[in-house]
């Protein structure tokens, strides 16, 4: 790959030119037309850690996010300049590197459903178990039932930005080529014939959009010249500067969640600290934390100085494997290539994390409710629209009502179905893994009579 093909201003939808005088680059532009987005604003009110949180303290998806964006652009700004020093890519570029990486980490959970990744989960679960949810895909090729029995919010993120928040023109958000090809951290589609071929490197774990899009991010991949990973299929090598979102990801939810944990009383002081410390591995950072009184301050400058420290951890690890990542040969998480000592310590974070904070009672309980809350309204809407769709006038009433709380954007045309059974499932799955926590729990309870709406 070649980062004057990677580095690229053109948009998806949109072959003009941009216009000069606006003050912006146009990966800024990206990052502003994100950030203003109603899909991002949603994020407040999606978990992270805790769901439905009472805590004005605890992370959301959109704390998290922002937090994402700004370790991203430090790590995009330090990979820029090393870049530049050996001659790789032109000094005028160092700087969207660091811009195009926060665009693509402010963006990573955009497509996220209501509970997180339980969420997904209840998603997969519906289509997989249901009996209607199996009937519903009976006039579907493989590759578009995998798109629900495997559900992806990466694949629902690239769906967002590049059709759903703005269905009116061609792609979307019209966001440049390379943010949405660093947004794609699993750059293949849902199914490819063979599975046993496809070799276990990290971009292939998930994947990154659904059989409807895969056109878009043909597009994308042609144009920025990434390697098709195996012919005739929709999979792809990752734009280099996918390996630091991820990072940018990994470092956040690792950390800060870790911190929240402590907020929440289920992380003791001495657990918080021990592993940091093993990350940060200098002297002057322990006896700077004696001189703090402050038990909370301690444990803000603990994590200001961990995530600081595996940023540096991470540049470093880019410049070693740049050459692979660049060939396509590397295809691991970053953040597993950084000193024993910081592996060492976020695995203590990830134990700890998995005992003591994401298997807290409370959590596990509302992520169960998920499954009904999800499950339920999916059975609900995609049986209307089914029944719609199969029978037309004489669909039920209460599908006729049903589809009267549905947003236009989501349905062919004014209260009529998508004529492809796919099309129409997979416009159920955007309303339903769009919504809030807090709208999914509230339509849930009113659809079923649990509460009234008040006038």
């Amino acid at each position: 790959m070649e980062w004057n093909k990677l580095i690229c201003t053109t948009r998806l939808g949109d072959t003009d030119s941009e216009n000069p005088s606006a003050g912006r680059s146009a990966f800024q532009r990206d990052f502003d037309r994100i950030a203003f987005s109603s899909s991002f604003r949603r994020l407040q009110d999606k978990t992270q850690v805790v769901p439905l949180a009472e805590s004005d303290y605890v992370r959301t998806r959109l704390t998290h996010s922002l937090e994402a964006a700004s370790v991203g652009r430090s790590l995009g700004s330090l990979v820029g300049e090393e870049l530049t020093k050996k001659g790789m890519i032109d000094d005028k570029l160092a700087p969207d590197l660091g811009t195009i990486v926060a665009a693509g980490a402010l963006a990573h959970d955009i497509g996220n459903p209501p509970f997180g990744h339980s969420g997904e989960s209840a998603i997969q679960h519906w289509f997989s178990t249901s009996e209607f949810g199996q009937l519903v895909q009976t006039e579907m090729t493989d590759g578009q039932k995998q798109d629900f029995l495997r559900y992806e919010g990466n694949a629902q993120g690239f769906r967002i930005l590049s059709r759903l928040q703005d269905p009116t023109r061609a792609g979307g958000l019209q966001i440049t080529y390379s943010t949405l090809a660093a947004f794609t951290k699993y750059p293949l589609e849902s199914y490819i014939q063979n599975q046993d071929q496809i070799h276990s490197g990290k971009s292939s774990k998930k994947f990154g959009f659904f059989q409807a899009d895969t056109s878009q991010f043909e597009e994308i991949a042609e144009a920025l010249g990434l390697e098709r990973r195996k012919s005739g299929t929709h999979w792809w090598t990752r734009h280099p500067l996918a390996f630091l979102v991820e990072a940018a990801d990994d470092i956040c939810y690792r950390i800060i969640d870790f911190e929240d944990g402590y907020r929440l009383k289920r992380i003791r002081q001495c657990e918080f600290t021990e592993p940091l410390l093993q990350i940060v591995n200098e002297p002057k950072v322990k006896d700077k934390l004696g001189t703090i009184e402050n038990p909370e301050q301690q444990v803000a400058y603990l994590r200001a100085k961990g995530i600081n420290s595996l940023v540096l951890q991470v540049a470093e690890a880019f410049r070693q494997k740049v050459s692979g990542i660049m060939d396509g040969t590397f295809d691991e998480a970053l953040i597993s290539q950084i000193p024993r000592s910081s592996i060492e310590g976020l695995r203590e974070i990830e134990k700890l994390s998995l005992t003591k904070v994401y298997s807290a009672r409370p959590i596990v309980e509302i992520e169960a409710a998920g499954f009904e809350v999800l499950g339920g309204l999916l059975e609900t809407f995609v049986s209307a629209i089914e029944d719609k769709a199969r029978h037309g006038n004489s669909r039920t009433a209460k599908s006729e009502k049903l589809l009267q709380l549905l947003p236009g954007q989501f349905l062919h045309s004014p209260l009529t179905p998508n004529p492809d059974q796919y099309e129409r499932v997979l416009q159920i799955t955007d309303f339903v893994s769009g919504m809030t926590d807090s709208y999914a729990v509230s339509l849930f309870r009113k659809i079923r009579g649990i509460s009234l709406p008040t006038m």
